[in-house]
């Protein structure tokens, strides 16, 4: 810590939090956790390798798939190094630059995987509303280019964050709420001045309320369009090509509606359910997505067992 005046001090390190009353326990709960993490990096990391080496998985949906276990994979990858301190080694310290570094990459991926779930929602409107048109508008040229202005769009929107929160002064409280720096977090604990951070933070979770909203008006023209279609057997299989995708909505959006509402409404809510909603926000969709699209997609399910028949033959 470094002298500001005669009585206050500049924090230079934060306090992470494992989960509040199970100190004693952190050992044991740590095995599943990690575990989860765990699963959840080996799957995106299998989706990506089944995807580059299959030629037949080179198609636009299969691309987009690539994306969101790239966004799944960098979200793992951000919040378990001090998860994985914090529950093993009870070492919850981390410095204010590794905190800031750590808000961007997590809030990056997390705006970076909205922007994809909102891609595959208009390419599932694509794929049933114009069919004979679908291969000639979504082209692997054009799904990378939407794909990297996506991933540029999602880091520059974020990039403030880390800017903003340094020129704060942190000199009353340096304990965090999570096992992971967030960007609404850190600048609570702020001495000085954060109004900017407050409006800049605010324009960037409705810029994810956006996506969500344009998801929602998406599967309104899909139903709509699944409605007018005359045979039952039609429908079912029109609306079985988004399941997959629907299913990756729900369990990302809705850890973060949860979250948003507790912070927002409960003021008074058990810190321990804070701590397991944040949790879950970063951990779920990273190991729930894998087994969603392995368990959904038949090529990818065929293609995956026969690279482990492969490997042990």
């Amino acid at each position: 810590m470094s002298i500001i005046n005669s009585s206050h001090f500049e924090i230079t390190t934060f306090l992470l939090v494992g989960i509040p009353g199970l100190e004693y326990a952190h050992i044991w709960i740590s095995i599943p956790i990690c575990s989860m993490y765990l699963a959840a990096i080996l799957g995106n990391c299998t989706i990506l390798f089944v995807i580059k080496t299959e030629t037949s998985l080179h198609e636009p949906m299969d691309y987009f798939l690539s994306m969101l276990a790239l966004s799944d994979l960098g979200l793992s990858l951000s919040s378990l190094p001090t998860v994985w301190r914090i529950l093993l080694f009870n070492a919850p310290k981390i410095s204010a630059d590794a905190c800031f570094a750590q808000e961007f990459f997590i809030h990056g991926f997390t705006v970076f995987e909205s922007s994809v779930l909102l891609i595959m929602s208009f390419d599932c409107f694509l794929a049933i509303h114009n069919p004979p048109r679908y291969s000639s508008i979504v082209t692997t040229v054009r799904v990378a280019q939407i794909g990297v202005a996506f991933f540029f769009k999602s880091f520059l929107l974020v990039l403030p964050f880390p800017f903003t929160l340094r020129r704060l002064k942190y000199c009353k409280k340096s304990q965090l709420s999570h096992s992971y720096c967030l960007h609404q977090d850190v600048m609570k604990l702020a001495c000085s001045d954060n109004h900017i951070d407050v409006i800049y933070g605010f324009f960037g979770a409705l810029c994810v309320m956006v996506d969500f909203i344009l998801i929602v008006v998406s599967y309104i023209l899909i139903l709509k369009t699944v409605l007018g279609i005359a045979s039952q057997k039609e429908q079912l299989k029109a609306l079985n090509t988004c399941v997959s995708h629907i299913c990756a909505v729900i369990i990302f959006y809705l850890p973060i509606l949860n979250l948003a509402i507790v912070h927002r409404f409960a003021q008074h809510v058990s810190p321990f359910f804070n701590v397991l909603m944040a949790n879950v926000l970063l951990l779920l969709p990273p190991l729930m997505n894998p087994i969603v699209y392995c368990v959904k997609t038949r090529q990818i399910r065929v293609r995956f067992v026969a690279k482990l028949c492969q490997k042990y033959i």
